[in-house]
């Protein structure tokens, strides 16, 4: 064959694959033209109505926030859409946000992709709704902050892929965020309350070609300059401006020992990907590792934990901890918060009071809330304890599941017809370290803080 038909015939493919259509994304779109099929209104009373396929949104009186919610629910997914709003509005896209009847009476919450066309200009930023506050704010994206275009359609990219959330404004990389606290939920259209502010009333936030893919993500990924937030073992914004410490800093030992030790147990605790495990060998309390407390002592305080159970597992989260008062074999004397497979632990039907060693319980002393949202084994629950002026509340992933006073007559009694009556002033002390237990059962820990009265004034 001669060069130059070569030639031609290398310039024909060329041309012919050059003219081959590029194959398009499979875009589902969510608005229909003239109609809400497929959205929900939760929340507020705020007005929605779509024409033409722009669904407006618009502010009223005396209502709290308003979500126009997708009736389906999404978990990995690549979403855009376009919207304009008024100057003088706050507005936000929830993604993988949910209503739950026992998670303040059904409040909408998860994660919020910003509309703010305020000075402040974080727009695309990415706020957690009725949960954690700020998570990615916009202070050190001028480029993303100037992007915003007021009183004209601006245009949004998000992609949740996994524990990844990642957001563009107008094409320019916004915010990017490393962060597993919620896998699915539906996607939702914020029209933001004005309370009586009469001069906010009436005004508007539209929204246009929204479309979704969720399928072969990965083909359509787009790559990220943007430096991710990381919340795992890490404070938030607002819980650094809050006063929050790390009470472990998810690498070391640092400010923790073995209750029966004076250093870390050299087995059968194991920190490894930032989490803090105690391994299984074999049940009871007089296991490889042993417990380990905290080297400081604490009155008041407020403690957040996120724990991870596996089958049959049992542990806990002991406070007003004393490792003196109990020097021989077994677990140190403290109040527990109750860590426990409760389908397959048998703990769970024993106790001085029915239903007193189930999870989130007062071990042995108060039983937990029976409409406790407790997520599956092998899943992450976030614990809180806060203990103030000797009240003190359990709550489990943001609900609150049982409460108490310690030192009343009524906590007294209690303690009376328990185990630990043998045990002079138990749950009464004024300061005592923090406590997770080993039981010889597996039980994984991260993301541990604390807050007390000083770090909050500070």
């Amino acid at each position: 064959m001669g060069k130059s038909i070569l030639r031609i015939l290398v310039f024909v493919g060329l041309f012919v694959s050059c003219q081959q259509p590029k194959e398009e994304a499979p875009w589902v779109s969510l608005i229909n033209n003239n109609n809400l099929e497929g959205w929900t209104v939760l929340g507020g009373v705020a007005t929605y109505n779509v024409k033409d396929g722009v669904i407006t949104g618009t502010s009223v009186a005396n209502t709290p926030n308003t979500f126009l919610t997708t009736n389906k629910n999404y978990d990995n997914f690549i979403f855009e859409v376009e919207y304009k709003v008024d100057p003088s509005m706050n507005s936000g896209i929830q993604i993988r946000s949910n209503s739950l009847p026992y998670y303040r009476n059904g409040r909408v919450h998860g994660y919020q992709i910003e509309i703010d066309p305020s000075e402040r200009a974080w727009s695309a930023g990415i706020y957690d709704e009725a949960r954690r506050g700020w998570l990615c704010t916009l202070e050190d994206n001028p480029e993303a902050q100037t992007a915003f275009k007021q009183n004209e359609w601006n245009h949004y990219r998000v992609e949740a892929i996994g524990d990844t959330i990642k957001t563009w404004i107008n094409n320019v990389p916004a915010a990017y965020l490393i962060d597993d606290k919620t896998s699915s939920g539906f996607i939702a259209l914020q029209v933001h309350s004005v309370g009586k502010n009469l001069e906010k009333v009436g005004k508007s936030v539209m929204w246009k070609n929204a479309k979704i893919l969720t399928e072969n993500l990965s083909k359509y990924s787009t790559k990220s300059p943007i430096e991710p937030v990381i919340t795992k073992n890490s404070l938030t914004i607002d819980e650094t401006k809050q006063g929050w410490k790390m009470l472990w800093d998810g690498k070391t030992t640092n400010g923790w020992r073995g209750a029966k030790l004076d250093k870390f147990p050299e087995e059968g605790w194991l920190i490894e990907n930032g989490e803090l495990t105690v391994l299984a060998s074999g049940g009871g309390e007089s296991a490889a590792g042993g417990d380990i407390v905290t080297t400081e002592l604490y009155s008041d305080f407020e403690l957040k934990v996120d724990f991870k159970l596996t089958p049959g597992a049992n542990s806990g989260i002991k406070y007003y901890v004393d490792t003196e008062i109990n020097k021989g074999p077994g677990s140190s004397i403290g109040l527990e918060y109750q860590i426990l497979d409760d389908a397959l632990h048998p703990d769970a039907k024993l106790g001085a009071k029915e239903g007193s060693r189930t999870v989130c319980s007062l071990y042995d002393l108060i039983k937990a809330d029976e409409q406790k949202p407790i997520k599956p084994i092998g899943e992450w629950n976030s614990a809180y304890i806060i203990s103030k002026n000797n009240h003190v509340e359990h709550w489990l992933n943001n609900v609150k599941v049982l409460e108490y006073e310690r030192g009343s007559d009524d906590f007294l009694k209690l303690v009376s017809e328990s185990k630990y009556a043998k045990w002079p002033n138990f749950g009464t002390l004024e300061k005592g370290q923090i406590l997770l237990q080993d039981h010889g059962d597996k039980v994984t820990f991260r993301n541990i803080k604390i807050r007390t009265p000083k770090n909050k004034e500070n």
